[in-house]
């Protein structure tokens, strides 16, 4: 059985295309510029669900048509729209200079200084010029590489040398 946290979000199923099974798919990783995947897990009703790619083509850079195994008409694609998309860490480039605002959503930030433990991830607002770490606590930590001093996969923590002050806004 796959565990959430051995997964990370990289998109949602849209909407059914075509006869055969296709289905739109959104993502906003890169993942597939990084590494090759012959599988996605999808959240079927909290239970997460690998289903095994047959064959894909991007529309955009954030869409792409997907055909998994198994899906072969347009009925059986549509039960699959809005399901959300993960992708397995295991899998997922370990290049820490090349890890993706999306893979890094549930990690941990410590505090360089001080050794403690700030807050756990819970999105990347990627929105503007200024990346920021939304944290769970409802803290926003910019997502400068000038103070991110070191980031471990493994036991997924960022390490971060937090400006004096930062944490008392």
């Amino acid at each position: 059985m796959i565990k959430k946290e051995e997964v990370y979000k990289i998109g949602k199923l849209g909407k059914g295309h075509g006869v055969r099974g296709e289905i739109s798919f959104l993502f906003d990783d890169d993942v597939f510029d990084r590494t090759d995947a012959d599988y996605l897990i999808l959240d079927l009703d909290g239970i997460l669900v690998p289903f095994f790619i047959e064959e894909y083509r991007f529309k955009t850079d954030s869409n792409a048509l997907m055909k998994f195994e198994g899906i072969d008409t347009l009925e059986r694609a549509k039960e699959l729209t809005g399901c959300d998309v993960y992708f397995p860490r295991e899998l997922a480039d370990s290049d820490d200079e090349n890890i993706s605002w999306a893979a890094i959503v549930s990690y941990d930030i410590i505090d360089a200084d001080s050794n403690c433990n700030i807050g756990r991830i819970a999105s990347v607002d990627d929105s503007t010029i200024n990346i920021l770490f939304c944290l769970e606590n409802g803290r926003l930590i910019p997502a400068s590489e000038d103070i991110i001093t070191a980031i471990d996969q493994q036991n997924r923590t960022i390490t971060m040398r937090i400006p004096k002050g930062l944490l008392d806004l």
